[in-house]
């Protein structure tokens, strides 16, 4: 494998590779399959702001001329949560009524589960007035090892010192053992822990939500 590859902004061409590369790794590093029939409706939920709505503040890891790793983020709060509420939620309700997404029995079973999670309060969470942004990093699995991730973060970290954002957080679990290290060492401190029951349906080990900030 050639092991050179660069960084650059995200381009709206990078669209179809950041949701394959997203999908391919949202369940623990594995394909979604394992939970949800349809990626498309976890993509669009997830993904959809990131790449449509905060371009300017995603990045994509390029090698041989294909994307093989990105970080999408967001740098305020209100607009995220407004954006979900007015745009990304009611386009998904419709295009669930329109049949465009299918919904089986893996699917419904997630949604329940982590509805119970945010009912359980098993999702730990930071202070947005000190830790406004957040990201999310995923890196194709045959470039993992690479330093690829870590090329990532600090592209994006840089990108918001430069805008004077006060501090980043993200959402992770204790099974990203390799994330977990690699946030420590970039200076992220473990804001909180918490136990879920919501992967007891497929999973064996015992799962830990964690959230982690770093103040810039």
């Amino acid at each position: 494998m050639n092991q050179e590859w660069f960084i650059r902004p995200y381009q709206s061409d990078d669209r179809d590779a950041v949701f394959r590369i997203a999908g391919d790794t949202a369940f623990f590093g594995s394909p979604i399959e394992a939970y949800m029939e349809d990626r498309r409706l976890f993509l669009d939920a997830y993904y959809g702001y990131y790449t449509d709505y905060a371009p300017e503040h995603a990045w994509v890891a390029v090698a041989n001329g294909h994307v093989i790793g990105f970080l999408v983020g967001s740098i305020d709060p209100k607009k995220y949560r407004k954006t979900m509420v007015f745009r990304i939620i009611p386009t998904i309700i419709k295009r669930l009524g329109q049949g465009e997404y299918r919904i089986g029995p893996k699917a419904r079973r997630y949604l329940h589960e982590i509805a119970l999670a945010f009912v359980r309060r098993e999702i730990p969470e930071a202070d947005e007035s000190v830790y406004p942004s957040h990201l999310h990093v995923n890196v194709d699995a045959h470039w993992r090892g690479c330093g690829i991730g870590k090329g990532l973060l600090m592209t994006y970290l840089d990108h918001l010192r430069r805008l004077g954002v006060p501090g980043v957080h993200l959402q992770t679990t204790n099974l990203n053992r390799v994330a977990c290290y690699l946030y420590e060492r970039l200076g992220f401190s473990l804001l909180g822990a918490r136990k879920t029951r919501m992967w007891q349906w497929i999973l064996k080990e015992e799962v830990e939500n964690r959230c982690y900030g770093l103040q810039l």
